[in-house]
């Protein structure tokens, strides 16, 4: 057949074209094509390929080899072996690209991270090192002890704690192959080819071993079957259990191969992936304390040039809730604004850089370097012209700085110094604490993008009187979050709970913001009845959900309002509900999760429907009874809400309004005063434009008039603002307070000092 083939070709094929290859093959088709007799054009490549004889795929010619002879010798229906022929090359072209796509990564170098990379997770390093550095470094203690290592650890924690550089790290560290596969890539859309990955991923492991294998965001493969949606993701998760229990050491030739497994969720992953044989060690990842935060500062500024000594404890202090994502984020703004500010400050000119010296290019005598530019070595490349300042224009030159204020620092800088900055010049630039500071207020830390309250503006200057309560206020919850040091040598490391309650309008919600804003600490407002709803279990995962925010971003204030309406008393008449979220929270304030420096501050003004469980000690153990004002204390909240109300340069009128107050107010709340100062100042208002109409009519003309509000304006209000509450009411709170406190009614108070001032 071949040489029937050759004479054939001989003589069909132009002598004086180019000689196309002879594929010495066995050809399939028994008729070969014909070539046009004559034809003195050579062959196209396609036609030439198409001319000679088809070879099959080698792989499927090995595995079909006893079913291809017979097909060379059959010569009927050619169109029917062409369309087999075809068929075959796609299935093999299908079979490479699936295994292509399927198969792992080769490039299994270890990363460059370091463990000086890191900084605050002293514990999680000791751990790693116990459970992964031991058996993959020294396996041969094991194999003599006996002991089988660790086959996984599980690396769980909010987003941004480190997970994933700490895998980086330990493996860079080790110098040992490193297989990092993230879990998503791993979910295929083809039956079949997930679970194939992913035995596929255990096998080169088992090839390159002793090596590591990390998978990142591993919840997504390994959800708990049971409230799995397809069957395709419980098939993963046996798939995954399957192949983690191959890696015993009898099975891989006692070379040790550790599974570091990453997640934010581990509640979500399938409980038989985390019992012992499997991910038998976890490792939490919480948020850093402010030691641990000292730590991380320091290590990200090891690359920054800082302004002289710079105090990272205090900025730790002023960082609380902020993971090591937020503390980068935090650096980065800095050198922002570090940027900004020199180049402000080199366009006011209080910052002056010094002139740049042109150095030679080849040191040594002035006579050499003439030598040098006169008679220049031969050289093969051409000489590198460098254009100076003064033979290039300045950058921005036709730039207009009048209609781009904005802009002016940074092209004055520009055209001040279009040549790269020297060291000299470079010397004076560096980052302040001022900046970090100033990069507070643009960084918001992860855990608080949802949930939590903006610190109040209120301070305790907008406040008069309750000095008592605010010193209470201030040992209960500021002291502790300023200097936890001096409370934990005193052995009080319990936080404590404080419950503020009286009639309405005496100031409790405005205590709250201020201690909020005194101690500067994470601050979250609960209105009570908001964390309640309508589906089962919704309301005690609100409330567990507060807390949890809460632990994760300590020092952390919790201020309830409205108390009443979310924790009632448990009777008969409490539904299941209701009583569940009692629960939940009464658990939440002293059960076996400690609460770490998170503080609970409420508010209401009916503890007598409180769950008396609530004010126990260690729950809201502190009872603050915040009173109506007395008469001093009258007069001072007075001087406070009339800051900035015009009452005239004569001093007597104020002196008048403190003796108006004294004398007139009784029964008053903080609330009730700051009415009467409202409605005093709106019947100044209409006394004023009154007067200004008058003269309109009058004159013709409009005229200005400065508003001054008087003591008659305050008798006026008097008529309208009446208190907010009754002497029943008065009196029932007085019992109140004797009751819960052991205190003596105060009842006649104002009585009593009547009489005294009568006689």
């Amino acid at each position: 057949m071949q040489g029937l083939w050759s004479t054939h070709r001989k003589a069909k094929i132009n002598l004086n074209a180019t000689a196309a290859p002879v594929s010495t093959s066995i050809s399939p088709i028994g008729t070969p094509a014909e070539v046009p007799s004559g034809s003195s054009t050579p062959l196209p490549e396609t036609q030439e390929q198409e001319a000679q004889p088809v070879v099959l795929d080698p792989q499927v010619a090995e595995s079909d080899a006893s079913a291809t002879v017979p097909e060379t010798r059959s010569a009927a229906a050619p169109g029917k072996r062409k369309a087999r022929s075809r068929l075959g090359e796609e299935g093999s072209k299908r079979a490479k690209i699936a295994g292509s796509s399927s198969s792992v990564s080769k490039d299994h170098s270890p990363p460059s991270t370091r463990l000086s990379d890191l900084g605050g997770v002293d514990t999680c390093v000791e751990k790693m090192l116990e459970l992964v550095a031991m058996p993959l470094c020294h396996p041969e203690i094991y194999i003599h002890t006996g002991v089988q290592p660790p086959r996984g650890v599980l690396l769980h924690g909010p987003p941004g704690c480190g997970k994933t550089l700490l895998a980086n790290a330990i493996a860079g560290e080790l110098g040992l192959p490193f297989i990092n596969i993230s879990a998503p890539s791993v979910v295929s859309g083809m039956s079949g080819e997930s679970e194939k990955t992913l035995r596929d991923t255990f096998e080169e492991a088992k090839r390159v071993a002793p090596c590591l294998l990390f998978i990142d965001e591993i919840d997504a493969i390994t959800p708990k079957r049971e409230s799995a949606q397809r069957e395709m993701e419980r098939r993963i998760v046996a798939q995954f259990l399957t192949c983690m229990d191959e890696l015993s050491w009898d099975k891989t030739d006692n070379k040790a191969i550790i599974v570091i497994g990453a997640t934010n969720r581990p509640d979500s992953l399938d409980a038989a992936l985390r019992r012992a044989g499997r991910f038998d060690h976890e490792i939490s990842m919480g948020v850093p304390d402010d030691e641990a935060r000292a730590q991380i500062l320091r290590v990200l500024s090891s690359k920054l040039r800082l302004d002289g000594s710079f105090d990272y404890l205090a900025l730790a202090k002023a960082t609380p809730g902020y993971v090591g994502a937020d503390l980068a984020a935090l650096t980065g703004a800095a050198g922002i604004i570090a940027v900004k500010r020199i180049f402000q400050q080199i366009s006011d000119g209080s910052l002056v850089l010094p002139d740049a010296v042109s150095d030679a290019i080849v040191p040594g005598p002035a006579d050499a370097d003439v030598t040098m530019l006169v008679d220049p070595p031969p050289t093969t490349e051409p000489p590198t012209v460098v254009q100076t300042s003064s033979q290039r224009s300045a950058p921005f030159s036709a730039f207009d700085v009048s209609a781009h204020t904005h802009a002016s620092s940074i092209v004055h800088f520009l055209r001040a110094h279009p040549d790269p900055l020297t060291e000299a010049q470079l010397a004076p630039l560096c980052i302040t604490s001022a900046d970090f500071v100033a990069a507070l207020s643009e960084v918001q830390p992860s855990s608080k993008r949802e949930g939590f309250a903006t610190v109040p503006d209120v301070t305790w200057a907008d406040i008069g009187a309750l000095h008592g309560t605010r010193e209470e206020l201030h040992m209960a919850i500021v002291q502790p979050i300023r200097r936890p040091e001096l409370f934990n040598a005193v052995g009080i490391q319990a936080a404590c709970g404080v419950l503020l309650w009286g009639p309405p309008g005496c100031g409790k919600t405005l205590l709250a913001k201020a201690v909020a804003n005194e101690s500067r600490a994470n601050f979250i407002s609960v209105k009570g009845p908001e964390l309640l709803n309508k589906y089962v279990g919704e309301s005690e995962r609100a409330v567990r959900q507060v807390f949890s925010r809460a632990r994760a971003s300590a020092p952390c204030v919790i201020f309830f309002d409205e108390l009443d309406a979310l924790v009632p008393r448990r009777d008969d008449n409490l539904s299941e509900s209701s009583a569940r979220v009692v629960n939940t929270l009464l658990t939440e304030l002293d059960g076996l999760d400690g609460r770490r420096r998170v503080y609970v501050l409420a508010a209401t003004n009916r503890p007598d429907m409180i769950d008396p469980a609530m004010c126990r000690p260690g729950r809201l153990d502190k009872l603050l009874y915040v009173d109506l004002p007395a008469a001093d204390e009258r007069a001072e909240i007075l001087r406070t809400v009339t800051r900035k109300v015009p009452l005239g340069p004569d001093p007597a009128t104020r002196e008048a309004l403190e003796t108006l107050v004294r004398d007139r107010c009784e029964g008053y709340s903080g609330a009730d005063l700051a009415s009467l100062v409202r409605e005093a100042g709106v019947a100044a208002l209409k006394r004023t434009l009154g007067a200004l109409d008058a003269m309109e009519e009058n004159a013709g003309i409009g005229g200005e008039a400065q508003v001054t509000v008087t003591v008659d304006d305050f008798v006026r209000a008097l008529d309208k603002v009446q208190p907010s509450v009754s002497a029943a009411q008065r009196r029932k709170y007085e019992s109140l307070r004797s009751k819960l406190s052991g205190l003596p009614v105060r009842a006649g108070k104002e009585e009593d000092e009547k009489l005294v001032g009568g006689k």
